[in-house]
């Protein structure tokens, strides 16, 4: 790969990596459209005989009864039409997996990501438990959203540099939330140990889980408002995340987003929704002028805003506003 020397130093990542990209993310989305179809029929219908009638049942994942009626022609139209629905769906879906294996093999034999493989198998976990509409990842794991749209890779090694997530969760859908996890009956840290079950919560950091290779996870929240609780505990499980307040964080959330599809070193894939890359400059600018911010981390801020800076007028120039 090449450099292309600007101000900053860009990676090149090629013409067969960039064409990769474009029919890799073709796969993805399909896989996306077609895991969101396959969701909609989970669960199945049958026929329960109740005394002289018999009624269709129709059952949740896991395994909550429902009955549709007693048994016409509206009904056997809704069984038929339910199963061959549900049969297309699930073969889609098997199709598309294994396509989305082959592109996988084809991203990391073109060594067309950059991306940890930690920070892919988080967002995917988070997409396949339904959580990932609460979430919005913030701070420098956001680049690889950002240099994945542009095509190119951020060449100065001290931009990329970090060992943690950031996770800002929506507390303008607390309540939502805490349905969703009450349903599924978990934490979010034993969510996050399905990805590596040696993430533990540390004790000097109620919001941060660390993993046994010093990879951290963080929940952050917007400064409490509108009656938001304080402190914000994600659920009543005995060892659990706390959502720690950051400053001006209610400004990310309640600005513009950007989706881009990253892909891991190994090839894996998953969607990033992130901040946008004009509302990451403001932020990380900002947070440099801070009088109480670590010397190390202000001029990292300040790279990092001038990186992205003109990523996007060199790059991507619709994304300026």
């Amino acid at each position: 790969m090449k450099k292309i020397r600007k101000k900053y130093q860009w990676i090149d990542i090629g013409e067969d990596a960039r064409r990769q990209y474009i029919d890799a993310q073709a796969t993805f989305t399909a896989w996306e459209d077609a895991r969101k179809a396959a969701s909609e029929v989970r669960g199945g219908m049958y026929w329960k005989r109740q005394g002289e009638t018999e009624y269709l049942i129709r059952t949740s994942p896991g395994n909550a009864q429902k009955s549709i009626g007693p048994r016409s022609e509206k009904t056997e139209q809704i069984y038929r039409n339910f199963t061959a629905r549900k049969a297309e769906a699930e073969q889609r879906l098997a199709d598309l997996t294994s396509a989305l294996e082959r592109q996988q093999r084809m991203n990391r034999a073109l060594f067309v990501g950059r991306a940890p493989r930690i920070l892919i198998d988080i967002l995917n976990k988070l997409v396949k438990v339904g959580l990932s509409e609460y979430f919005t990842v913030i701070g420098t794991h956001s680049l690889y959203a950002y240099e994945a749209a542009a095509g190119v890779g951020f060449g100065e090694a001290a931009a990329l540099a970090t060992q943690d997530i950031d996770l800002l969760l929506d507390t303008r859908k607390r309540l939502s939330f805490i349905t969703q996890m009450t349903t599924m009956g978990t934490s979010m840290l034993k969510l996050i140990q399905k990805v590596d079950p040696t993430f533990r919560i540390r004790d000097d950091q109620k919001y941060t889980a660390v993993n046994s290779k010093g990879f951290e996870v963080d929940i952050i929240r917007r400064e409490p408002k509108d009656g938001d609780p304080h402190p914000l505990r994600l659920t009543d499980e005995d060892d659990e995340f706390y959502a720690v307040p950051a400053r001006n964080a209610g400004l990310l959330l309640d600005g513009p987003r950007f989706s881009a599809m990253i892909i891991a070193t190994t090839g894996h894939m998953a969607r990033m929704n992130t901040i946008s890359p004009a509302a990451f400059v403001r932020f990380k600018r900002w947070m440099a002028e801070q009088p109480d911010r670590d010397p190390m981390k202000r001029q990292r801020d300040i790279l990092q805003a001038n990186m992205v800076e003109e990523l996007i007028v060199e790059y991507l120039p619709h994304l300026q506003q």
